[in-house]
């Protein structure tokens, strides 16, 4: 069985729009939303849905936090992570089983298609400047991948609960599955790019609403600053990162790019937890 997380935040009009298309797709799984907007229930506008599990955060979680949540009341042996703004065309996630069949299959990851008709899902991290850097890939082809994106990918729940879910070091947003994935390498297993599997979505249409440009900026270079500083465990890129972080700050400054000083004194206020 597959229980289907979904977390909310604002935009409920696209969210219940989006639900009312997939759940055609869902039928058989346990749906679980997560609402992570204490100002606003969900109650009524989900009266019309039934068998949905609902939980209301009493204080906004964030993402990781809000999917650790819902993962409590999952009963299902897999986890299909979906964004409120993610849009299934047909029930090919089903897919996913077959590679997850195998015990070092930690995750599957979706093609998703962006406003554009691009189409993004495979992607890589690399170490460059000091720092851990995450991109798209060069090919679309099936295989592994860098990451599971937590919008759109398919999961071995119990590998979830090993590990221990999403690290809320990285809330509101970003990083925190690129942080999840790559703790489920350094265990063994592998996270597969399924080619097969195209969902639409189209990226930040939540985000972009609710936070500013300049607060977006903020929370990714953090959240970057936190995953280089979670994984400086070879000494040679310890010592890289050294040397370069003074010369990462001053290029920002003179290009007039403050943001990146911000984040690093927030990232600071981290080390504790690191």
């Amino acid at each position: 069985m597959i229980s289907v997380i979904i977390p909310v935040y604002k935009n409920t009009d696209l969210f219940l729009q989006n639900l009312k298309h997939n759940l055609d797709f869902l039928i058989g799984c346990q749906i679980i939303i997560v609402n992570d907007d204490p100002a606003k229930s969900l109650k009524k506008d989900l009266n019309p849905f039934k068998n949905i599990v609902l939980i209301e955060n009493k204080k906004n979680l964030g993402f990781g936090q809000s999917i650790n949540t819902g993962v409590k009341k999952a009963t299902g042996q897999y986890l299909l992570l979906l964004n409120s703004d993610v849009i299934l065309n047909d029930k090919s996630y089903l897919l996913a089983l077959t590679h997850l069949n195998s015990k070092e299959v930690f995750a599957v990851g979706f093609a998703q298609k962006e406003k554009d008709n691009s189409i993004v899902g495979k992607n890589k991290i690399f170490w460059q400047s000091g720092l851990y850097h995450h991109q798209k890939a060069s090919d679309l082809k099936f295989g592994n991948n860098g990451w599971a994106e937590g919008g759109a990918a398919l999961i071995d729940k119990e590998k979830f609960l090993t590990l221990g879910g999403f690290d809320p070091i990285y809330s509101p947003f970003y990083w925190e599955d690129v942080d999840l994935s790559n703790r489920a390498k350094k265990a063994g297993y592998q996270i597969v790019f399924e080619p097969k599997i195209l969902v639409i979505h189209h990226h930040e249409s939540t985000i972009g609403q609710h936070f500013t440009k300049k607060q977006i900026k903020i929370i990714a270079y953090r959240n970057q600053l936190i995953f280089t500083w979670k994984n400086l465990s070879n000494p040679k890129l310890f010592f890289q990162h050294l040397l370069f972080l003074p010369y990462l700050i001053i290029r920002h400054l003179m290009i007039g790019d403050y943001l990146f000083l911000i984040s690093f004194i927030k990232a600071l206020f981290k080390l504790t937890q690191i």
